[in-house]
C-alpha cells in the first residue's frame, strides 16, 4: 500500500485544516519546500499536495510554493486544488507534477476529465470530497446533489489513474477514517481507490490495507504525521513499503 503523506499549502506555508475549515487552521512550516525533503529523507515516495487558495478561487495561488516542493524533491508528486481547465493541467504536468488531481472539475466540467485523460493517460485523478455521502466543490464550499459513487462511475471506462476519497466530516479531525464508505465506493469501481481523511494512528493504515483487495490501494496522511501521533519510519512498514 501507498502512504503519500500530504502538504496542504495557504498563503505560500504548509498548513493543515480541520474538516476543510479555512478558519481553523494550523501552520506547520512556512517553508514547504522543507517539510518535502523531511519526507522525501523519512523514505516516503508519493507526496501530496493541495493548493487550498487555489480551490476556493479556482486558478492557482500557491504556484512558486510549489515550484520550489519540485525543485528541492525527486519525490513523485500529485496536486489538486485550482485545477479547472486543460491549460493549467498541461502547465503542471511540464513543471514536473506527476498526476494531476481533478475534483470540482470533475462535477462542473466532466468532459476536461474525459480530455484530459486521453491527453495525459496515467497522470489525471479524480478527487471526490464527500459530506454526508454527497460531493463537496469549491474548496468544500459548496454542495452538490450528486453522490460521491455515482460520479466516480460516470469516470469507470476514461482513464482515470485512481480516485481519491475524501470523508470531509473526517479529514484532520483525527477522529479515524472512513473505511466502511471508503471500501464500499472502492468495491463499485475498477478504478484503485485512495482514502484520505482521518488517518489518526497506525491501527488506521492497518485497517486500510486490509481491504487492499477490494481497490484501497493508497491512503494519505497529514496532521498524524505532523504532531507526531504516527512515526514515518513506521507507517511505511505497516503499508509494507520498502524504506
Amino acid at each position: 500500500m501507498i502512504l503519500y503523506p500530504a502538504i496542504d499549502l495557504k498563503d505560500g506555508k504548509c498548513v493543515r485544516l480541520v474538516r476543510g475549515e479555512m478558519e481553523q487552521v494550523t501552520v506547520f512550516s512556512d517553508k514547504p519546500y522543507e517539510q518535502a525533503k523531511r519526507f522525501e529523507e523519512a523514505g516516503f515516495h508519493w507526496l501530496h499536495l493541495v493548493d487550498l487558495n487555489g480551490a476556493f478561487e479556482g486558478k492557482p495561488v500557491n504556484a512558486k510554493a510549489v515550484s520550489a516542493i519540485i525543485s528541492n524533491v525527486n519525490m513523485l508528486t500529485q496536486l489538486g486544488g485550482g485545477i479547472r481547465d486543460m491549460e493549467t493541467i498541461e502547465t503542471w504536468l511540464s513543471v514536473g507534477i506527476n498526476r494531476v488531481i481533478l475534483g470540482t472539475a470533475a462535477v462542473k466540467n466532466p468532459s476536461l476529465v474525459l480530455n484530459a485523460c486521453r491527453a495525459f493517460p496515467d497522470q489525471i485523478a479524480v478527487g471526490i470530497d464527500a459530506k454526508g455521502g454527497l460531493v463537496a466543490t469549491d474548496g468544500w464550499s459548496k454542495m452538490s446533489q450528486i453522490s460521491a459513487c455515482d460520479l466516480a462511475l460516470k469516470f469507470e471506462d476514461a482513464g482515470v489513474s485512481c480516485i481519491i476519497y475524501t470523508d470531509i466530516n473526517r479529514d484532520g479531525a483525527m477522529e479515524g477514517p472512513n473505511i466502511e464508505e471508503t471500501v464500499k465506493l472502492a468495491e463499485r469501481l475498477s478504478t484503485p481507490v485512495i482514502l484520505s481523511g482521518g488517518i489518526s494512528k497506525l491501527a488506521d493504515i492497518t485497517e486500510a490495507k486490509k481491504h487492499q483487495c477490494s481497490g484501497i490501494e493508497g491512503v494519505i496522511v497529514g496532521r498524524a504525521l505532523y504532531d507526531g501521533s504516527i512515526n514515518p519510519q513506521e507507517a511505511l512498514k505497516t503499508a509494507g513499503m520498502a524504506i
